[in-house]
């Protein structure tokens, strides 16, 4: 089998997790507005935008530990990874799970562009190509559609866990 296709399927893999997180972030930054710095629920959706990245992240590692199972070998490894700079770059995210890292907020942003970088290479590639393959591109929104919800979804399970916390920690300290 030709690793050009297995190359491309990892890369399809790496934009499926982490390609959608730059409109979460810009989603969530512009709602926010001037209001980062106040203590509300959208100065505090601003701060949780990393800790979901890591979570992706997470996922990601998860995945990729599925794919790998039963053989966890360097020899094994090596073989099913065709872009292991980008699968290593994917896998630094976990990092923003480090209070000081998800601090700078805009670090989180310029991780993803790089994997965002791919679709938008594959839509200018389409955009000026002289053969026209509409699925590439059908393909690849297909794609970036899911990664935005999965980020979506991470982001929403990371603040209702936030607003469960703080909601805990407001009646269990008025109880005592």
């Amino acid at each position: 089998m030709d690793n050009s296709f297995l190359a491309y399927l990892q890369q399809l893999e790496l934009i499926a997790f982490f390609s959608g997180y730059p409109l979460l972030y810009a989603i969530v930054v512009f709602a926010a507005g001037n209001q980062a710095d106040s203590n509300n629920y959208k100065a505090r959706a601003v701060k949780l935008l990393p800790y979901a990245y890591a979570l992706v992240a997470t996922l990601f590692l998860g995945f990729q530990l599925k794919k790998l199972y039963p053989d966890y070998s360097a020899a094994h490894l090596k073989l099913s990874m065709q872009h292991p700079w980008l699968v290593i770059w994917g896998l630094m995210a976990i990092l923003f799970w480090i209070p000081a890292l998800a601090k700078k907020k805009s670090l989180s942003l310029i991780h993803s562009l790089a994997f965002f970088f791919f679709l938008a290479r594959d839509l200018f590639t389409q955009l000026f190509a002289s053969s026209s393959n509409n699925d590439l591109v059908r393909n690849d929104m297909r794609i970036y559609t899911n990664s935005l919800f999965l980020n979506l979804a991470a982001f929403a399970l990371l603040m209702l866990t936030a607003f469960l916390f703080t909601w805990y920690k407001k009646h269990a300290g008025s109880k005592s």
